[in-house]
């Protein structure tokens, strides 16, 4: 009832960012639903169906990636001086959070079954001249306990991901106001050897289970293909998420090399900072940016296996929801440097300065992740393509 309470006396750019949670939920949902709806209709191919069903995984992790990044920015949620006394200290607050997203995702899933009941036809007949009648097992009965099921997942994982996430240190549950001392600089991250481990091991995987294969097949319309080429690709992939924070700091540091001026010192310090906030997100976009173009080059509409309808909506899903992380996680850190902002306009800044500072990063960013992730990507289909 309190989420609820928070929900309506919240600002609507937060109501909006939650739409946007119980939209990519509906997405995820109804492809979990068509995934139920194909192994209805077609009883015979249970092993199409576990690769369609293991496939929404991908959607799956994106949607709950970025219901979480939404529930750190809810500002509804945050620890505020007073609250405490209130009963609302960082554990309560953690669990407003997780009972929001909860919210959030069963809107999108109950949406989600309505849309799909609609096309399968068991409420008002079939549409769109049944063109989606085999696809949704239409005219077969639905498991009502296999779909509630699945449409459980998304509010589930997300909801718990939210509350493990947000979960107060021990030192926090035990003071009555949240700690407001500056905190210390962060070290490195340590995370950019692991990834260009990563990135060698996928590709020289990929290149040796490769040899002698033609491009992978669609399975079922979700992909598929040799298992080592496609264990090669995820840790291609993996390997530029877990390099992001690594990649930021390191973007950070040489920025304020070579005699810099105040300029590039306030980037790099802030790129610096927030190499992990910002970085996570970043790496995860870069790998969903490098898959994406080399599944491009391998599955194009005009190469041997194009994408089919539920292969492109899923690959669209990821793509937003992996963009609209990226973004709150931006503006987590716009809110996280509101209280430097302000010292730093005390101090005699122009607000021209700290504009100039925020286009640098984004550029020094643009400028280190777009060729490293076309060059991963062109790298990765290579092998799939002889």
């Amino acid at each position: 009832m309190l989420a609820l309470r928070l929900a309506r006396g919240s600002h609507p750019l937060v109501l909006l960012r939650r739409l946007l949670v119980a939209a990519a939920s509906a997405g995820v949902g109804f492809l979990l639903l068509c995934t139920l709806g194909y192994a209805v209709g077609h009883p015979g191919q249970s092993q199409a169906a576990l690769m369609r069903l293991a496939w929404c995984a991908l959607p799956l992790a994106a949607t709950v990636h970025f219901a979480v990044a939404v529930a750190r920015t809810d500002p509804a949620t945050r620890p505020r001086p007073g609250l405490s006394a209130i009963g609302l200290g960082p554990a309560r607050l953690a669990a407003v959070a997780a009972a929001s997203t909860a919210v959030s995702c069963t809107l999108g899933s109950t949406v989600a079954l309505a849309v799909f009941l609609h096309l399968r036809g068991d409420l008002t007949g079939l549409p769109f001249d049944g063109a989606a009648a085999e696809l949704l097992g239409a005219g077969r009965p639905l498991p009502l306990a296999a779909a509630l099921t699945l449409l459980a997942i998304v509010p589930v994982v997300a909801s718990t991901s939210a509350a493990l996430t947000l979960r107060p240190s021990r030192k926090a549950v035990l003071d009555d106001e949240p700690d407001t001392t500056e905190p210390v600089p962060a070290a490195a991250p340590a995370g950019l050897p692991w990834g260009v481990s990563l990135i060698a091991l996928g590709l020289a995987l990929e290149t040796y289970a490769a040899r002698g294969t033609d491009a992978l097949p669609p399975a079922g319309g979700f992909g598929g293909g040799p298992a080592g080429v496609l264990v090669g690709w995820a840790l291609t992939a993996l390997g530029l998420a877990v390099a992001g924070p690594g990649l930021t700091y390191l973007s950070g540091r040489l920025l304020q090399t070579f005699r810099p001026g105040v300029t590039r010192l306030l980037a790099g310090r802030a790129l610096m900072d927030e190499a992990r906030r910002v970085g996570r997100p970043l790496g995860v976009a870069a790998a969903v940016a490098a898959t994406t173009i080399g599944a491009s080059a391998v599955y194009g509409a005009d190469g041997p296996h194009p994408f089919g309808p539920l292969t492109g909506m899923g690959a669209a899903l990821v793509m937003a929801c992996t963009t609209a992380t990226l973004l709150t996680a931006a503006l987590e850190s716009r809110q996280t440097r509101v209280t430097t902002k302000d010292a730093l306009l005390r101090l005699g800044a122009s607000a021209a300065l700290l504009r100039l500072s925020v286009a640098l990063r984004a550029l020094t960013l643009l400028t280190v992740f777009a060729p490293l992730t076309w060059l991963v990507a062109e790298l990765a289909a290579l092998p799939l393509r002889s």
